[in-house]
């Protein structure tokens, strides 16, 4: 079974419960096969987000969504995925920008940064037709629609 541990550690008031994460993240991970594995979610505001994004990504501003895969030792075997990191403020801005609903869009993050922990890029071309295929089914799944519109 996994664990999931959820930090928010953001002012926003705009932003889904714990449980709705938990639920989001749960869906994504049973349907990769990885239900027995853990992971972090933390929610923060833009000033965590813009240090960690210059710190780890060496970009001067905050970002949505930021996945840190665990890294475990040679020969050391963990359940752990690792940790993602979701910018409240910044979710909800591209999703009004975007004409979305915050739920459809946070439920994207979520989908989104875990499947970077399980491996998933979207640096080549053929790697982000994977990735965006694989959210968009997990989405539907969900009752969302796809988040890239219609293609």
């Amino acid at each position: 079974m996994s664990r999931i541990t959820i930090q928010v550690a953001s002012s926003d008031k705009n932003t889904p419960s714990s449980t709705q994460i938990r639920k989001w993240a749960k869906h994504v991970l049973v349907n990769q096969n990885a239900e027995d594995r853990e992971l972090s979610i933390r929610v923060v505001d833009e000033a965590e987000s813009h240090s960690l994004n210059h710190s780890y990504r060496h970009k001067d501003k905050p970002t949505n969504v930021l996945s840190f895969p665990m890294d475990a030792p040679p020969g050391v075997a963990l359940p752990i995925l690792g940790d993602i990191v979701l910018c409240a403020q910044v979710i909800n801005a591209e999703a009004k920008a975007q004409g979305k609903t915050q739920q459809a869009h946070w439920a994207h993050m979520v989908t989104h940064g875990i499947l970077h922990l399980l491996g998933f890029d979207h640096i080549e071309e053929q790697d982000a037709m994977l990735m965006e295929q694989r959210e968009i089914e997990l989405l539907q799944e969900l009752g969302f629609a796809n988040p890239y519109g219609e293609k």
